[in-house]
């Protein structure tokens, strides 16, 4: 089966915060297209199998600089350097759960 173009996305931790948070769901893109300030999907270079949320920093000659939005709780490249495009898998597109509250309509 071919990889769908959109997939989906579970934030576990709170090195996104407050950008992202714990327990979000969050649909993302396959792409090879990404600019600084963009959220992305990676494979982490230090445990095998584990993806990550992180924002892509600056572009370098070995990949992208990665860093998470909450610097004292996230490992990212100032840790393991930068990342490759190869383990870029995309970029996040949409959040879809928790669904917002409904503030009830009043006149």
């Amino acid at each position: 089966m071919p990889h769908l173009p959109i997939f989906r996305v579970a934030v576990a931790g709170d090195s996104m915060e407050p950008t992202l948070c714990d327990g979000e769901w969050w649909l993302a893109l396959r792409t090879r297209r990404f600019s600084a300030g963009d959220i992305v999907v990676i494979d982490h270079p230090e445990y095998v199998g584990l993806l990550a949320v992180k924002r892509l920093v600056r572009r370098e000659a070995t990949g992208w600089w990665v860093e998470g939005d909450n610097p004292a709780r996230s490992r990212d490249s100032r840790h393991f350097g930068a990342v490759a495009d190869a383990r870029i898998r995309g970029r996040l597109l949409v959040r879809y759960l928790p669904l917002p509250r409904v503030r009830p309509f009043r006149d």
